[in-house]
């Protein structure tokens, strides 16, 4: 297995100065950016499982946390999606400064980041390559859904009855190339033996489908 690419600690000007964590292979051949859920950063173990697969297959990462912590106290900025699509199109605008320039461009969002990360999709137009969904809220992106036009996953558990319908509705507003992987047996958080892993590499096949041919 190739080596684990190591974090280095970043501040995303937002212009909010958020504190971040970027992984950059030798050769990226693109890059993802990660959009956390409600009571997540980026700490989250999930979004960094899926990070360092990612990282294996020479894309570079940055995950960083969307909301201060005195933000993240009130929880109806959790769910302030223009917020956090804002946040992600000024971390976006400030990628060069930390990255190599140019890069294909993806974007990962577990619950109402997914949300955010296809509204952010939406009004990046071309600049966004592809989008995949853990678990997501996408159905919160409402009106900005018929508008995405980057190849997007939604990976859904197929316990997670709820989010898996709200799913399958939001994928109906969308014209943009989607599909939708359920995985058997996973509730929400993915916790079960083998589930996160098959996130991981469904996540992985896909930016390597949709960002190699951006």
């Amino acid at each position: 297995m190739p080596e684990s690419i190591p974090n280095r600690p970043v501040v995303v000007a937002t212009p909010t100065e958020l504190p971040g964590l970027a992984a950059v292979p030798a050769r990226p051949s693109g890059v993802v950016i990660f959009a956390h859920g409600s009571d997540s950063s980026r700490l989250s173990p999930r979004n960094q499982a899926v990070a360092e697969e990612l990282n294996r297959a020479g894309f570079a990462t940055l995950l960083f946390d969307l909301l201060t912590p005195d933000e993240a106290l009130d929880r109806r900025n959790v769910f302030d999606i223009e917020l956090l699509a804002r946040r992600l199109e000024s971390a976006v605008a400030w990628l060069p400064t930390a990255l190599p320039a140019d890069l294909p461009l993806g974007l990962f969002g577990a619950s109402t980041g997914a949300a955010a990360a296809l509204v952010a999709a939406a009004r990046l137009g071309d600049r966004t390559s592809a989008v995949v969904s853990r678990g997501g809220r996408p159905d919160l992106a409402g009106s900005h859904l018929p508008a995405v036009a980057s190849p997007t996953l939604l990976i859904v558990g197929s316990r997670d009855e709820q989010v898996l319908d709200l799913n399958r509705r939001a994928r109906a507003q969308m014209s943009c190339p989607t599909e939708l992987a359920i995985v058997e047996g996973a509730t929400h958080l993915f916790s079960e033996p083998g589930a996160l892993e098959e996130v991981s590499r469904l996540a992985r096949r896909w930016f390597e489908a949709k960002l190699s041919s951006a």
